[in-house]
């Protein structure tokens, strides 16, 4: 090998391959730059377009003031026909060469256009959008590329793969490819030398990206994710070109379906998570309910004892119309101590409301949710705490043995109005109380009340307060 060529070799390791953070911080160069000359090349397009359109407008000009002048002089016969046809001539090659300037500024900017557009096609292969803002507005329900059944199930997939990954970067492992031919200075092992530290660096560089994404990775940006991961591949191929250093499509196939199980991974658990929390306020609201039919059993057994001793008293004193009337008290006190014994073992009874919040959410939403609490308003007023500016009107709340029935067939009614169709626990939906009525009418029977106009006293006090003076 020649001492220009060895000279060449020598140069090429102070190239932007060293470390992770200069190879991001040259790709970014490299974006920005095609990003200015895109702005550049727009610039220029929207200036030629500027002159066509003022060439034109002169042209058409010069043609009404030759119109014009020729009229005026065919009205006096100030000039001969010689003169007018000579003038004539002249104005026509004016505009002739008007015109073909035209056609010239027309062909540059389409020229220009075109030329543009290139360079757009090619900024979009390069920039990989990460921005989260414009990731939002198009994200959807997630879809899992791997289908498992839990999170516990994806960590064992990802730690096979983890396996494999570690097996391939190993040496002569297949991670990255390389040439075998190279020489430095006439010595092929020299050359073999120097393209395996080469690719030693591309390899590290890209698997820094990869590690990268996965520990800032959201389900979400998966797919901005997968496409910068392509960009890192086709730009450590581009700068390997010499030595046709390349990662290799196994393990680029391999460290993708890392990427995207590390995303299936991280929704699964952010859903498991979800229902974790659901079951426990679940869980929180049985037993608030629970300490209620308790604390309200315990009080009915302390008035029946009352009664009891009262009756012991009446029946040794042998008044027999104040016996009658406490074995009715008691037993009405035992049916009630029955009902708790009922509403305790019943999982499945409670109240059923229909609520709404007109200064907080608008005419057309309610919430359909139900409660195990003796006293139903409790809930209600939990609901009405400090993070809404007003409190919930209830348009229906009645007891049913299974109200976690009709609450479920009210949301399969109303699924399609469904405010937030990812999380289940926000039980609002986009209708009206008219509307719900009718359904609650279908699945419970008759209401005996539902308020369809809500009070929403504290609304209306401050609309009334805030209004304009006329």
């Amino acid at each position: 090998m020649s001492a220009e060529v060895s000279r060449d070799l020598s140069s090429r390791r102070s190239v932007p391959w060293l470390g992770t953070r200069r190879f991001a911080r040259g790709l970014l160069t490299e974006i920005e730059q095609l990003t200015a000359a895109r702005d550049d090349a727009v610039r220029k397009c929207e200036r030629l377009g500027d002159i066509g359109q003022s060439l034109l407008a002169d042209a058409k000009e010069i043609q009404g003031q030759y119109d014009r002048a020729r009229q005026q002089l065919a009205d006096v016969g100030a000039l001969s026909v010689f003169d007018l046809e000579a003038r004539r001539n002249e104005l026509q090659q004016e505009i002739n060469g008007l015109e073909g300037r035209i056609a010239r500024e027309k062909a540059d900017i389409d020229a220009s256009r075109l030329m543009l557009k290139q360079q757009a096609d090619d900024a979009r292969k390069t920039i990989v959008e990460t921005r989260e803002i414009a990731i939002l507005q198009e994200v959807g329900v997630y879809e899992y590329r791997h289908p498992l059944t839990d999170a516990v199930a994806y960590q064992d997939a990802l730690r096979q793969i983890n396996e494999s990954i570690k097996a391939m970067v190993k040496k002569d492992g297949g991670a990255i490819l390389s040439a075998t031919n190279w020489q430095v200075n006439g010595s092929e092992t020299e050359g073999r030398r120097m393209v395996g530290q080469v690719s030693k660096l591309m390899l590290r560089a890209f698997n820094a990206e990869v590690d990268n994404i996965v520990r800032g990775l959201k389900p979400y940006k998966l797919d901005s994710a997968l496409a910068r991961l392509q960009k890192v591949a086709e730009t450590i191929q581009r700068l390997g070109t010499t030595m046709e250093i390349r990662i290799s499509p196994t393990y680029f196939d391999l460290r993708v379906k890392e990427v995207e199980l590390t995303a299936d991974f991280l929704q699964k658990r952010s859903e498991e998570k979800e229902d974790e929390r659901r079951e426990r306020e679940r869980l929180r609201e049985e037993r608030k309910a629970q300490l209620e039919i308790e604390r309200e059993k315990a009080k009915l057994e302390k008035e029946k004892q009352h009664y009891s001793n009262a009756l012991e008293a009446l029946m040794s004193n042998g008044d027999q119309d104040g016996i009658n009337r406490l074995r009715n008290q008691i037993a009405e006190v035992d049916h009630a101590i029955e009902t708790m014994d009922m509403r305790a073992a019943n999982t499945r009874a409670g109240y059923v409301y229909v609520i709404s919040n007109i200064g907080s959410f608008g005419n057309e939403m309610v919430k359909v949710g139900m409660t195990r609490r003796l006293d139903p308003m409790d809930r209600i007023r939990e609901l009405s705490d400090a993070s809404v500016p007003f409190n919930f009107d209830v348009h229906a709340l009645f007891f049913s043995n299974d109200a976690v029935g009709i609450e479920t067939a009210m949301h399969e009614r109303l699924a399609s109005t469904r405010v937030n169709a990812v999380n289940r626990r926000r039980e609002f939906f986009r209708t009206s109380p008219v509307e719900a009525k009718q359904h609650l009418g279908d699945l419970a029977g008759e209401l005996l009340q539902f308020d369809e106009v809500p009070e929403a006293l504290e609304y209306r006090q401050t609309l009334k307060l805030t209004a304009t003076p006329v």
